[in-house]
């Protein structure tokens, strides 16, 4: 297996667990934050978007991302701020962070993952070695990679925690 293809994979298995995990889920729920100092389903769905968007577009191929090409921030009506993904928000930002409509987080999750995709299909096991430089310093490409899917698995286990503790299990 290409190394390609098993990140593709990956990120095939995580959506489909992202998907079932924010199913029939109302904005309520989308919105529900289980302490003053915890994120709700919406903000940490919008910020696994934008990580990967960010990662992608920025960090690895150093070009505009799905967020303002496709005008994404206007679907969400969010600003625009291409460089802000929810790093570091305070509980008050959260608190304060207006969370989407559920159809249009998945509509932006899906422009993204298409633009992943493609990146991914044409990248060869070389170019995984290649050096970028980042906001966090220097990396390969697959090293960067490394760093998405972390992010986006450890994301999507929060959603399904998150849903459980609202609605049980399989529920």
């Amino acid at each position: 297996m290409e190394t390609s293809d098993f990140v593709l994979d990956t990120l095939e298995q995580v959506q489909n667990a992202v998907t079932t995990a924010v199913k029939g889920l109302s904005h309520e729920e989308l919105t529900w934050r289980p302490g003053d100092e915890a994120n709700s389903i919406g903000f940490i769905l919008w910020h696994q978007i934008r990580a990967e968007d960010v990662l992608l577009h920025d960090w690895i191929q150093q070009k505009p991302q799905v967020w303002v090409t496709e005008k994404w921030h206007l679907k969400l009506k969010l600003p625009e701020e291409p460089h802000d993904d929810g790093w570091g928000y305070t509980a008050d930002q959260v608190a304060a962070f207006p969370v989407p409509e559920l159809k249009d987080l998945m509509g932006y999750a899906e422009a993204t993952r298409a633009q992943t995709t493609n990146y991914l299909k044409s990248t060869t096991a070389d170019k995984l070695d290649e050096k970028i430089q980042t906001p966090m310093g220097e990396y390969t490409i697959g090293q960067t990679i490394a760093i998405l899917l972390c992010e986006i698995i450890q994301h999507t286990g929060q959603i399904a925690y998150l849903r459980g503790l609202q609605r049980g299990l399989d529920k």
